[in-house]
C-alpha cells in the first residue's frame, strides 16, 4: 500500500484542475457506494450489424490460422500463461486468483474500496486483471471463425457467463481501473463480431439481461470517470477507445450516439497530446507506443466501419505513429526497450507465437501504404486483414510522411545509430511525460546495441509494477541502464511507483546520421547538477566509441558506469577488457528465437534465445577484490575464452567482440545478485533471469570505451 507520503507527492503532481476533477469523481464514487444508477430499457429486439465482410476470413495465411489454433487449443485444454505465470485452471478460471502468490482478492467489496496495490491483500494485481481483459476470449472467438467449430464459441460463452456473475457493477477489483474496462470492452466488441454465425451469438449477447447491464455499467464508468490531468497518458486512450468502439457496435443505448461523440472527440486530442510530432508516443515507453497504437487503430476502424466520421487527424496521428514504429526498429523488427513494459495489447486475434511489431506494422501497411524506406515485413498474421476490412475508405492524412528513414527523432530524444548488422539507441529524450512520468526510467543518455538483432548491450527491462519495491527500483534506477550514476543516486528523483518528483534535463548537443561513413551523437544532462554528464557516441563501421565526461563545478561524488549484457552474452573480464562471445543459428537469430516467433522476435519482447548462458563467477553474483573479475589476472580464469558454463547446442555462428574500459575505474562483473539487485535482464513483464552486467568504479573523468564486433 502506498503511505501518506506517496499521496502527498502524488498530490504535489497535480495541476489545480486535475485537483477539482479527482474531487468531483471522489463524490461520484460515494454515490455510486448507496445508489448503483440505473441502466434505461433495453431495446427489444437489438441487431448486430458490426459484422465482418463477407470472404475476409478466406484472405488469413495458412501459417496465421496455424499459431493461432496452437493458442487456442492451448485455452481450450485449460493452459494459459500470464507474466511468466503458468495456469492450468482456464476450462473454468477464479477470475479473483493470483496463482502467484496464492491469494485471492475479495470479489464482494465496494470496488473503490478494494486495496488494489496491496499485494498482501489481493496478490498481484496483474496476474488478476489480465486474463480479465479478456483478450483469450477474442482468441478463441477467431478460432471459432476461421474453423467453425462450434466447442471454441460454447468455451467463450461460459467464460461470459462466468464472469458476469462474478462481477455485478462495482463490486470487486475488475471494476477499479478504466483501461480494465476499456479493453474489456474492446475484446467484446470483437468477440461478438468473431462469433457472428454461431447460434448462440445473440442468445448470449443481444437477448442476455446480464449483458445489457455490464455494457451499460462499463460505458456509464468510462464516460463518467475518465483519466485526466497528469493520468491522461495510455490509460485515456484506452478508456476512449473501449467506449467509442462499444458505442459503436453496440449502439442501442439512448445515450450511445453521445458516448459515441465524446468518445471520438476525446480519442483524437488525447491521441495528439500523447504523440509526440515525430510519431513516437510521449510517454517514451516503447510498448506503450505499441499498445497505443493499437488501441487507436482498433477505435478508428469501428467507427469508420459504424459510419461514425473519423477526424483527419486522428488518422494522421496514427500514421505518424505507424512510421516512427518502422523507423526505429532494428533489422529483426524489434523496437527500443525503453521505459516501462508489461506485455499489455490492445487487440488480439492471433496466436501468441505471432510477432506484434510485425503484425502492427503489417496493419500500417495495408491503412497507410508502405514506404521505401520501410523494412521488410511478413504479412501472416489474423489482424491485419480482419481490421482493413473494416475501413469504409482508405484513411487519408495530410501530412508530409519521411522520404528517407529517420535516424534522429528530435522531439523525443531517440537517435538510432545504424552499420551494417549493428543497431545502436541513444537516448537523449525528455525524462517522461506529463508531471508524474509515470512509465519513465532514471535512463538519461543510456544506449541499446545489437548486433542482428541479438541484445549485446542490453536495456534490462521492466519485471514488475506492485509489490516488490526492491526490484521495481532497480529495473528503472540509473545503475539498472548502460549509463553513468553519479554519488550513489539515480539522475531522476523518485517519489514512489510511478511518480517521479524531480525530472532530469536532456540536451541533444550534436547529431551526424551520414547514409554511408561514420555516425555520431552527443548528449548531456542535469541531473547531478551543479555536475554535468555527457556523452558522446560514434559508430564506424563495426566499432563503437562511448566517452563519457563529467562536467562543471563542485564534487559529483563517486561515479559507477554499468554496462548491462544480454542473457544469451557470455563475458570473460580480464582486467579492463571484456571479450564478448554469443551464439546464433547460421541463418540467423530468428532460427534461435522463442518457438515460433518471427524474425527474432516473440511475445516476450522479441528476445533472440541464444545458446550460450554463463553462469556467476562467484556465488552470489559478486566477486573477491583482486579476482580476475574484478581486474585482476588470475591466469587460469584469464585463458579461458568463456567464463562460466555454456548450455545448450552450439551448432550455430559463434559471434564475438572485444569491449576496451576506461582504464581508470575499477571493474567488477555481476550476474543474478539479488542483495542488492545487480546483473539482471526481463524478457517480459514478470519474467527475470540472470544477465552479466559490469560496473566501473571510481572518479568521474574523461572515460572512453571501445566496443569492436568482428
Amino acid at each position: 500500500m502506498m503511505g501518506p507520503g506517496w499521496y502527498l507527492r502524488r498530490l504535489s503532481r497535480m495541476g489545480p484542475a486535475e485537483v477539482v476533477g479527482r474531487a468531483r469523481h471522489a463524490v461520484v464514487q460515494r454515490q455510486w457506494r448507496s445508489a448503483l444508477p440505473t441502466p434505461p430499457d433495453w431495446p427489444s429486439h437489438p441487431r448486430f450489424t458490426a459484422t465482418l465482410p463477407a470472404g475476409v476470413l478466406g484472405k488469413v495465411s495458412g501459417e496465421a490460422v496455424k499459431r493461432l489454433l496452437a493458442t487456442a487449443d492451448e485455452l481450450m485444454a485449460g493452459r494459459a500463461e500470464y507474466f511468466g505465470v503458468e495456469r492450468t485452471d482456464f476450462e473454468a478460471p477464479d477470475w479473483f486468483l493470483d496463482p502467484k502468490t496464492g491469494r485471492r482478492a475479495p470479489s464482494d467489496e465496494y470496488a473503490f474500496d478494494v486495496p488494489y496495490r496491496s499485494e498482501d491483500t489481493v496478490g498481484d494485481i496483474k496476474q488478476i486483471w489480465e486474463p480479465s481483459r479478456h483478450q483469450h476470449l477474442t482468441v478463441l472467438a477467431a478460432a471459432y471463425a476461421l474453423t467453425g467449430s462450434s466447442a471454441y464459441a460454447v468455451r467463450v460463452a461460459e467464460h461470459l457467463r462466468s464472469w458476469w456473475a462474478a462481477n455485478p457493477p462495482l463490486r470487486g477489483p475488475h471494476w477499479v481501473s478504466g483501461i480494465e474496462l476499456g479493453i474489456r470492452l474492446l475484446s467484446w466488441v470483437w468477440t461478438r463480431r468473431l462469433l457472428d454465425g454461431w447460434a448462440g451469438a445473440a442468445e448470449l449477447f443481444e437477448e442476455n439481461p446480464d449483458f445489457q447491464l455490464q455494457l451499460w455499467h462499463h460505458q456509464n464508468w468510462l464516460e463518467t470517470l475518465r483519466s485526466h490531468g497528469s493520468s491522461a497518458n495510455n490509460h485515456v486512450i484506452a478508456e476512449d477507445a473501449g467506449l467509442l468502439a462499444a458505442a459503436c457496435a453496440f449502439g442501442w443505448f439512448p445515450e450511445s450516439a453521445g458516448w459515441r461523440a465524446a468518445a471520438m472527440r476525446s480519442l483524437d486530442v488525447q491521441l495528439a497530446r500523447n504523440t509526440f510530432a515525430s510519431g513516437l508516443n510521449a510517454e517514451l515507453a516503447s510498448e506503450y507506443h505499441g499498445l497505443v497504437l493499437e488501441l487507436g487503430l482498433a477505435a478508428a476502424i469501428e467507427a469508420d466501419a459504424a459510419g461514425t466520421p473519423v477526424p483527419d487527424s486522428t488518422w494522421e496521428v496514427l500514421l505518424r505513429m505507424t512510421d516512427a514504429l518502422a523507423s526505429i526498429v532494428d533489422n529483426r523488427l524489434r523496437p527500443p526497450r525503453q521505459g516501462d513494459a508489461d506485455d499489455g495489447f490492445g487487440l488480439i486475434v492471433d496466436g501468441a507465437a505471432t510477432d506484434r511489431w510485425a503484425s502492427l506494422l503489417g496493419s500500417g501497411e495495408a491503412l497507410f501504404g508502405r514506404l521505401d524506406w520501410w523494412p521488410p515485413v511478413p504479412g501472416d498474421d489474423v489482424r491485419t486483414p480482419l481490421l482493413a476490412s473494416l475501413v469504409s475508405r482508405t484513411p487519408r492524412a495530410s501530412g508530409v510522411r519521411p522520404g528517407r528513414r529517420p535516424a534522429h527523432l528530435r522531439d523525443a530524444g531517440m537517435t538510432i545509430l545504424r552499420s551494417g548488422p549493428l543497431w545502436v539507441r541513444c537516448d537523449g529524450g525528455p525524462h517522461g511525460f506529463l508531471s508524474i512520468a509515470a512509465h519513465a526510467h532514471a535512463d538519461a543518455l543510456s544506449l541499446e546495441v545489437r548486433h542482428d538483432g541479438v541484445d549485446v548491450l542490453a536495456d534490462p527491462g521492466t519485471f514488475c509494477y506492485h509489490g516488490e519495491p526492491q526490484w521495481r527500483s532497480y529495473f528503472r534506477s540509473t545503475l539498472g541502464h548502460n549509463t553513468l550514476e553519479l554519488a550513489g543516486r539515480d539522475q531522476s528523483v523518485s517519489g514512489g511507483p510511478f511518480l517521479w518528483t524531480r525530472h532530469a534535463v536532456t540536451k541533444v548537443l550534436e547529431v551526424h546520421t551520414p547514409d554511408n561513413g561514420p555516425a555520431r551523437w552527443s548528449a548531456a544532462h542535469d541531473g547531478y547538477a551543479p555536475a554535468i554528464h555527457r556523452r558522446t557516441v560514434e559508430l564506424d563501421g563495426e566499432v563503437l566509441k562511448i566517452v563519457d565526461d563529467v562536467l562543471g563545478g563542485g564534487s559529483p561524488g563517486a561515479a559507477r558506469l554499468a554496462f548491462h549484457f544480454g542473457p544469451t552474452v557470455t563475458v570473460m573480464l580480464d582486467g579492463t577488457t571484456a571479450r564478448l562471445r554469443w551464439t546464433v543459428a547460421p541463418d540467423g537469430p530468428d532460427s534461435f528465437a522463442e518457438e515460433g516467433s518471427s524474425g527474432g522476435s516473440s511475445a516476450d519482447g522479441g528476445r533472440a534465445a541464444g545458446s550460450l548462458v554463463a553462469d556467476p563467477l562467484v556465488a552470489g553474483g559478486g566477486h573477491e577484490p583482486g579476482s580476475a573479475a574484478a581486474g585482476g589476472r588470475a591466469g587460469s580464469v584469464a585463458a579461458d575464452p568463456l567464463v562460466g558454463r555454456v548450455s545448450g547446442s552450439l551448432a550455430g555462428v559463434v559471434r564475438t567482440a572485444v569491449m576496451e574500459l576506461p582504464a581508470g575505474l575499477s571493474w567488477t562483473v555481476h550476474r543474478g545478485a539479488a542483495e542488492p539487485p545487480l546483473g539482471w535482464y526481463s524478457a517480459g513483464f514478470g519474467r527475470k533471469e540472470p544477465a552479466t552486467t559490469l560496473i566501473g568504479s571510481g572518479s568521474p573523468g574523461h572515460l572512453t570505451t571501445l566496443l569492436r564486433f568482428s
